[in-house]
Parts: C-alpha cells; sequence; structure tokens
C-alpha cells in the first residue's frame, strides 16, 4: 500500500530539495505583505494625532513614516542594504 502511495507522488515532491538558498523575489515578497499594511497603519496614527490636535508629534511621525516608506518603496534599496551589511560582517556574496 506504501510503495503505491509513493508512487504516485510526482518527482518533483520525491527528489532531493535543493540546499541553495533562493532570496531573488524575498525583498517583492516583503513588500507585497508590508507595504499595504504599512500604509493602513500610517493612515491610523496620522487620523489619531490629527483627531486629538497633536500637530508636533503628527509632523514626527510622518517624518518618519516617510523614512520607512522609503525602504518600502524605493526599488532595490532593500537588496543594497543587505549587500552592504552582508560585505561588513564579512560574509563572501560570490
Amino acid at each position: 500500500m506504501l510503495h503505491h502511495m509513493m508512487a504516485s507522488i510526482p518527482f518533483e515532491v520525491l527528489a532531493a530539495p535543493n540546499d541553495d538558498l533562493q532570496t531573488d523575489q524575498l525583498a517583492d515578497w516583503l513588500r507585497q505583505i508590508f507595504g499595504p499594511l504599512f500604509l493602513v497603519i500610517v493612515s491610523i496614527v496620522a487620523i489619531f494625532f490629527l483627531f486629538t490636535r497633536e500637530i508636533t508629534r503628527f509632523v514626527q511621525f510622518i517624518v518618519l513614516a516617510i523614512g520607512i516608506g522609503v525602504v518600502f518603496y524605493v526599488p532595490n534599496i532593500i537588496e543594497t542594504t543587505a549587500r552592504a551589511i552582508a560585505r561588513a560582517l564579512g560574509v563572501d556574496l560570490t
């Protein structure tokens, strides 16, 4: 019975795993998940600050949000930063 079940599983599933770390699309995946979530959180907090009339905190928050938004929406900044950190730690990138 087990032999018949194993024979029905496609070869790609049974093949040996590729142990190479694949991070080609990791930055895009993170942008797809955290980008919209970031915008929702920024909107809610900004509306809260405006309704409570805390203009100074609102301006500070917007400056911080713009800085963080650059990380999510500027192309290749995550990859460039990751490579710089890896080089600083002495990781071989070849």
